[in-house]
């Protein structure tokens, strides 16, 4: 067997070394490697921005365990400067936060053309009308009331970032 007939063996193929354990050593252009790589790109980063911090913890286990990335913030100045600098695909705002509240933070990603497109969803117990419309006027794409259902969440994020 010639040499490129070898080679042509064990593309895709892991190459294991004898020492004194063994090891398994992928082989360039190994097809393990694009599926990481690629599942590492499909990986959608969710901002969630909230001050109480159970919610945040909270939140961030059940987005992981469904496999987003989660970046947090505890106050409505740091979540404006995170979601300039991590970029995310998506944001879960709370309403009543210290610095600077939901709704401004929303309204001024909103107005900017590098972020108004990403989905915001507006995560609060403030539950009356006025407040979804006032919502809904900065640009918030959805808006769930706390107590919320995490299931609701879920399926509202997996709309919003069309999966």
């Amino acid at each position: 067997m010639g040499l490129s007939e070898k080679d042509n063996l064990l593309e895709g193929a892991a190459v294991v070394i004898e020492a004194d354990s063994k090891q398994t050593v992928p082989v360039q252009g190994d097809a393990s490697d694009e599926v990481t790589s690629k599942a590492e790109k499909d990986t959608k980063r969710i901002l969630v921005v909230d001050d109480e911090e159970d919610i945040v913890k909270l939140v961030k286990m059940y987005l992981e365990y469904h496999h987003y990335e989660v970046i947090t913030a505890n106050d409505g100045q740091e979540g404006l400067e995170k979601a300039k600098t991590e970029k995310p695909d998506l944001i879960v705002l709370d309403l009543m936060l210290p610095k600077m509240n939901g709704y401004k933070v929303c309204g001024l990603l909103k107005k900017n053309t590098r972020y108004a497109k990403i989905p915001v969803v507006m995560f609060t117990a403030k539950a009356q009308e006025k407040d979804v419309k006032l919502g809904q006027e900065v640009g918030a794409d959805a808006y769930i009331t706390k107590p919320y259902e995490p299931e609701i969440l879920l399926a509202k994020i997996k709309e919003l970032l069309k999966e």
